[in-house]
């Protein structure tokens, strides 16, 4: 019964043909192969040997190879090399200035030095000088530094200074020093009036001092009708206040741009050098009250967003 299958059968008749397929390839002729037994380490190396005395000759000459004259030889420059390591930033000749200077300082860092008030008078140029000349944007922070290391510098000793060191600070030093000169204090011009500016945000005021009985003008007016707050007199004043001067010297001014408070605060200042001219003594005294030096302060812009320039917007849910 299991002849009748149809895949039973199929299995048979592909048996029997993969039987004649073996048996016709039993029948072929066979070709004799070859036998080569391995070679020993010994009889490799002799072969190896021969091969190399058959090229070899005693005759032959070993000669050297023709030395090289770059002179002659052309060569081509693949890339163009920038004169300076900081050539691709954006204040190349300020980077030089400034790793040039900070090699020298430490070079020379175990020199003795003198304190800053003992160091030699020099005056070296300003900020706005050494932008234009070297016409690249350097920041006023930046150029500061710099400018410590000069001064780090000139504190060498005098007696001990290397040439190096003065050829590194030549071309930071202003020509005609004025520093170096006799400083002609100011004094008043030939009516007794002495000149003294101030400013304060965007505020300017230039007042006159000459000695009277305590009048004051500004700008044609009575200090009444230009301050209406005491507190702005007070400021205005106050120079002459803080040295007891207010009924010795009448007082002419100038002031524009700004607000009343920026107004008398620079009419402070300018009263205040006003008065150092006349009396030069007073000088600490003015500096301690802080009728000298100007406040740089500046008002704060408005930022896109805010109500002002720090104020936001309330913050709402929706």
């Amino acid at each position: 019964m299991a002849w009748q299958r149809p895949s039973v059968t199929a299995r048979a008749l592909r048996s029997a043909h993969n039987g004649f397929l073996l048996e016709s390839q039993l029948a072929r002729p066979s070709f004799p192969v070859s036998y080569h037994p391995p070679l020993s380490a010994s009889t490799s190396q002799l072969r190896s040997q021969k091969r190399s005395a058959s090229t070899y000759s005693p005759d032959s000459k070993i000669v050297a190879a023709k030395p090289l004259n770059l002179e002659t030889m052309k060569t081509k420059v693949m890339r163009i090399l920038p004169a300076s390591p900081a050539y691709f930033s954006g204040t190349p000749q300020f980077i030089d200035d400034v790793l040039k200077l900070e090699k020298v300082q430490s070079k020379y860092a175990w020199l003795p030095t003198v304190p800053a008030g003992e160091a030699p008078r020099v005056s070296f140029i300003k900020y706005p000088e050494y932008k234009n000349r070297i016409n690249e944007p350097v920041p006023a922070a930046k150029y500061r530094k710099l400018h410590r290391l000069l001064n780090r510098l000139n504190q060498i000793e005098p007696g001990k200074v290397p040439s190096e060191v003065k050829i590194a600070m030549k071309p930071f030093i202003r020509a005609g020093d004025a520093r170096q000169q006799a400083l002609v204090p100011k004094v008043p011009d030939d009516k007794g009036r002495a000149r003294g500016v101030g400013r304060r945000k965007t505020s300017t005021a230039t007042a006159w001092l000459v000695e009277g009985d305590g009048q004051v003008l500004i700008n044609g007016k009575n200090i009444v009708q230009v301050f209406p707050r005491v507190h702005d007199r007070e400021s205005a004043l106050w120079p002459l206040r803080a040295t007891n001067r207010l009924d010795k010297y009448n007082v002419f001014a100038i002031t524009h741009g700004g607000g009343v408070t920026g107004q008398a605060e620079a009419l402070t200042v300018a009263l205040g050098k006003a008065l150092m001219i006349h009396e030069p003594a007073m000088k600490p005294t003015l500096r301690q009250a802080g009728c000298v030096s100007t406040d740089a302060r500046q008002v704060e812009r408005k930022k896109h967003g805010h109500l002002k320039a720090r104020k936001k917007p309330a913050w709402v849910r929706r």
